[in-house]
């Protein structure tokens, strides 16, 4: 096997010599393409003309530099020159100075969002109000005003001049301003105010006031506390005292609720009962408003009866919190959880009989937690009654707001009745002693 292998490949090469022969009709050549590279012409230079064109490279680059850096000198000083005339005159409305927001700005929203808390609001003492009124009314009574937000010069020229001198007036779209109104119809006018002192505060107009107070306790609702505030200011009442637990009074639901009111009259918010008797004037009588239908006032034996329990109240809070009240004991079967207590004794009676001759002091309580054992105290103390309007007997009670309207203007007309026919008579006895 091994030699015919052998005679086999003898017999290839001789055939492959004779096939690459020069008489053989094929001729097979092997050639490498090399795809050549296309180059420019490269200059020859000497050391002393590459020194050379350096030196005068750098002396124009430097002339570039320089004629660049005296036409933005040139550029900027056409700016500021222009920015100046446009301040001087676009950016004043009647002589006051106002600045533009820039697309970016976010001092409205910035502000505007932290003024909606009442941790900020008691913090940094600062406070939302919206609309020309409202902001007028502020302006009015003294309030100091730090930021205005406004979309229109007429939005701006409503508004008192005099007193935005110490403003920041930024001018805005009204869509920014739509955006974070809280109105269902935006005015185009916010404004950032200290926090307000009624202490500090000028109250226009007090010649019609009265002397009849409002406590406000456990108002947690700011539609009701702002229209409680609402009806206080239109009744002249001397001031508003809020308990510790009511709504903060310068939610924007109590501002928008109130309608000015807290500018037209004073309003002492998160008082202690020891405070709220400092806020009182001497001899002040201290009623309580009953939440529920009341007795029946055809039956008169059902009028001077007193409560024995807290039970006997259905309108009053009696909580572990309420750490300072006391009770007394009484005998009963109750298996109640407030058996062996009872409440302090005050007598009923009909909103519209005599119970404002003197200064006065009602006390209105919230619809969900009633009133605080506190507040039946104070009125114990000053000879107080618990004052009630009759309702059918279907209806469970009325709304605490409008509980509040109907004995505010009640006590109003009693006052005034009283004022009158005490003058009639101090006039008459004058008389008397001058004949």
């Amino acid at each position: 096997m091994a030699i015919y292998m052998k005679h086999t490949s003898c017999l290839f090469s001789l055939e492959k010599a004779i096939f690459l022969s020069r008489g053989s009709r094929f001729n097979v050549e092997c050639k490498r393409y090399v795809r050549g590279l296309r180059r420019k012409p490269v200059r020859v230079t000497f050391s002393e003309d590459v020194k050379a064109k350096e030196k005068n490279d750098v002396k124009v680059s430097f002339r570039a530099a320089e004629q660049e850096r005296d036409n933005l000198t040139k550029t900027s000083n056409n700016i500021s020159t222009k920015s100046a005339n446009m301040v001087g005159k676009s950016d004043q409305i009647d002589g006051l100075r106002f600045e533009r927001a820039l697309p970016g700005d976010k001092r409205l929203a910035r502000l505007v969002s932290v003024a909606r808390s009442r941790t900020f609001r008691e913090q940094q003492g600062k406070v939302l109000l919206e609309g020309r009124r409202l902001i007028c009314d502020a302006l009015n009574a003294g309030a100091i005003p730090q930021t205005v937000f406004f979309s229109t010069a007429d939005r701006l020229r409503e508004l008192p001049f005099d007193q935005l001198r110490r403003a920041t007036l930024v001018k805005v779209k009204f869509e920014d301003i739509k955006l974070w109104s809280d109105l269902v119809t935006p005015q185009g006018v916010i404004a950032i105010f200290s926090r307000p002192d009624a202490s500090r505060l000028r109250f226009i107009d007090r010649t019609h006031s009265v002397p009849l107070s409002l406590i406000c306790d456990n108002i947690r609702d700011p539609g009701n506390l702002g229209t409680m505030l609402r009806c206080a200011a239109a009744a002249g009442c001397h001031s508003v005292l809020l308990t510790k637990g009511c709504v903060d009074v310068w939610e924007p639901k109590v501002l928008r609720a109130a309608m000015g009111a807290h500018f037209h009259l004073p309003i002492y918010p998160s008082l202690n009962w020891e405070e709220v008797e400092d806020h009182l004037p001497k001899d002040v009588t201290v009623h309580v408003a009953d939440s529920t239908s009341g007795p029946d006032p055809n039956k008169e034996s059902q009028m001077n009866t007193t409560p024995s329990k807290p039970g006997d109240y259905g309108w009053v809070s009696v909580k572990p919190g309420h750490q300072k009240a006391h009770f007394d004991e009484y005998d009963s079967d109750s298996d109640s959880e407030y058996a062996g207590l009872s409440l302090p004794r005050v007598d009923a009676k009909l909103y519209h009989e005599n119970w404002a001759q003197s200064p006065t002091a009602i006390i209105i309580g919230g619809e969900t937690q009633g009133l605080s054992v506190e507040a039946v105290q104070l009125a114990e103390k000053n000879t107080g009654h618990r004052l009630f309007i009759p309702i059918v007997p279907y209806m469970d009670s009325l709304n605490s707001a409008m509980a509040a309207s109907i004995l505010l203007f009640e006590g109003r007309k009693q006052l005034l009745k009283a004022m009158q026919t005490s003058s009639r008579k101090w006039s008459s006895k004058a008389g008397r002693q001058l004949s």
